[in-house]
């Protein structure tokens, strides 16, 4: 029998992301055997994020104040703006060094069948900061299909926009996630981004034959 306080701690962690209940207890037990030298800054850890960590105004990214360190740097470019699904892949983009814009965190998907709607994701605050500044917006969503349903809603909203509107080459797989993808790969889909099909319709550069 497993103690109930033990219990419950393996459950909180066997509910994160890629771990189950095996590797939830695996862990409990190395915090416990290492509990005098992990356990303290562990906790410690955790009540400064819980009590110092904001969500940027901006963006969406995650810092330790208003605006995040991404937003207030000068030398980003913030005529570009890159759009993605949640920070784990705005982190997957930053470790590549690759690009200098900006970002937009929508903070996930359009899901009929998870009942997500444009007014739960920061489609809104995206499209407001479309002011006249931004130039290029480059699409960097998971390839899924709710990631290219919510590309093609926020399309349909800026279809009139001169804006330059270009996604991640195919270098990302099909149903790939970036969070997953080693940083070669991001940083070559970056730099070979394409122009989406709406925009290059719209400018009458595709052969509908």
């Amino acid at each position: 029998m497993i103690d109930p306080d033990l219990d419950n701690l393996i459950t909180h962690f066997s509910k994160l992301p890629g771990l189950g209940q095996r590797s939830a207890r695996r862990i409990v037990l190395h915090l416990l055997k290492k509990q005098q030298s992990i356990m303290p800054p562990f906790i410690q850890s955790l009540e400064n994020v819980s009590q110092n960590i904001k969500t940027c105004s901006v963006c969406g990214n995650l810092g330790t104040s208003e605006t995040c360190a991404i937003c207030l740097e000068d030398r980003r470019d913030a005529s570009i703006i890159c759009v993605v699904e949640d920070v784990s892949d705005l982190w997957a983009l930053e470790r590549t060094h690759s690009f200098k814009g900006r970002y937009h965190v929508l903070g996930g998907t359009l899901s009929a069948l998870d009942g997500v709607r444009p007014e739960d994701l920061r489609i809104d605050s995206f499209l407001k900061r479309l002011d006249g500044t931004v130039e290029e917006i480059i699409f960097a969503l998971n390839v899924t299909i709710e990631g290219q349903i919510t590309v093609h809603y926020i399309m349909d909203k800026i279809h009139d926009s001169s804006i330059k509107i270009t996604r991640l080459a195919h270098g990302v797989p099909v149903g790939g996630e970036l969070d997953y993808l080693d940083d070669g790969t991001l940083s070559t889909a970056l730099e070979s981004r394409q122009p989406m099909l709406g925009e290059a319709m719209h400018k009458g550069v595709v052969n509908e034959d």
